[in-house]
């Protein structure tokens, strides 16, 4: 049987949400699924994901494939570099320590990158919000000059 990590649409219409689901490849999209590791909404800025890293791994190593939309999420979560530093362990490259240390070092890196866009992205919001009123300039009508009234 082949497994797929996919999403599950939910929401209304024009208004998506999704769950992160372990489901058989031949099941509909909306239908049965075997577990839900989590959730995706794209509609928030930025896109709010919640998952979970260990079910998520636990599928991966058991051969579960994710679509590319799932791939991506995993990579941004961390789960894909998680799994690459754990076959790292198992071939003897280095010990688990050191790989859980990797983790952390990337995972602190990446939340401090995510941070800061989150602000650059609220300072922008912020600049945009702010009301400048357009001040028209307004020519007063002064005297002809001398000249011309002499002639």
């Amino acid at each position: 049987m082949a497994v797929k990590m996919r999403l599950q649409r939910h929401g209304s219409k024009k208004r998506p949400f999704y769950f992160i689901v372990v489901a058989d490849a031949r099941a509909p999209r909306d239908g049965k699924f075997i577990q839900k590791l989590g959730t995706y909404n794209p509609l928030t800025v930025p896109a709010s994901i919640q998952l979970d890293r260990q079910k998520a791994l636990e599928w991966l190593n058991k051969g579960a494939q994710p679509t590319d939309t799932v791939r991506r999420i995993l990579s941004f979560k961390g789960v894909l570099y998680l799994k690459h530093l754990l076959r790292g362990v198992k071939l003897g490259l280095f010990d688990d320590a050191a790989a859980m240390t990797k983790f952390q070092e990337w995972h602190n890196d990446h939340e401090a990158q995510i941070t800061r866009r989150n602000d650059a992205h609220k300072k922008a919001q912020r600049a945009k919000r702010v009301y400048t009123p357009v001040v028209k300039k307004v020519e007063t009508a002064e005297a002809a000059p001398e000249s011309q009234t002499e002639a």
